[in-house]
């Protein structure tokens, strides 16, 4: 049996270079070092341009900001897509990859460790609007968990989505334990919740 060829990845769009570049030049320089002018020069256009994509600075460190939650969505979706039939499994995964993915970002290191001193200009992104993000999370969180059935009022469910994100992106920022034994700690909080907690494996967290 032949195998269909796999279409090439989209080429990315000019806002998604954009992006890109001031990422880089954060990692590189510090957020402070980063203008209009050297993000526009990286990407080979010119300022005017980087303007009309992203607005002001302001709006470049929250492009840049949308877009690593956009990669944790990803990994959020991916998991409940994986796990159809069973939501424990999924919130584990989700929880999991959620962690691992943090663990790994540099950009998420960066800003809360105020790496390079002046990068704690884009700390506020994830404090004064963390209840923005934790909102865009738990949407897509109720969507997915919409899908299963459950034996729960919908305000019951709606608080359990609330403590598991609010958990979850709490420990993104600040971990206190590796990801294995932060996403069992929130898997067993859920399915104590369902009546599953008798189903999960002894994990000595």
């Amino acid at each position: 049996m032949t195998t269909a060829p796999q279409r090439p990845a989209p080429a990315p769009t000019l806002r998604e270079r954009i992006v890109d570049a001031a990422v880089s030049l954060t990692l590189e320089l510090g957020w402070a070092r980063v203008t209009m002018a050297v993000v526009a020069d990286r990407v080979g256009v010119s300022r005017q341009t980087v303007y009309n994509e992203v607005g002001t600075k302001p709006g470049l460190a929250e492009a840049m900001i949308l877009h690593e939650l956009d990669r944790f969505l990803g990994v959020v979706t991916l998991a409940f897509d994986q796990h159809p039939d069973d939501l424990v499994a999924a919130i584990r995964d989700a929880s999991y990859d959620v962690l691992v993915l943090a663990k790994d970002n540099p950009l998420l290191h960066a800003v809360v460790s105020a790496t390079h001193g002046a990068d704690t200009e884009l700390l506020p992104l994830l404090t004064t609007h963390s209840e923005a993000l934790l909102g865009t999370v738990k949407v897509v969180v109720q969507d997915r968990v919409d899908q299963y059935e459950i034996d729960l009022g919908p305000e019951r469910i709606a608080a359990v989505i609330d403590i598991v994100v609010r958990s979850a992106l709490s420990h993104v920022m600040q971990p206190t334990a590796s990801p294995r034994e932060t996403a069992e700690s929130i898997t067993w909080l859920v399915a104590c919740v369902l009546g599953r907690a008798e189903e999960l494996a002894p994990t000595g967290v």
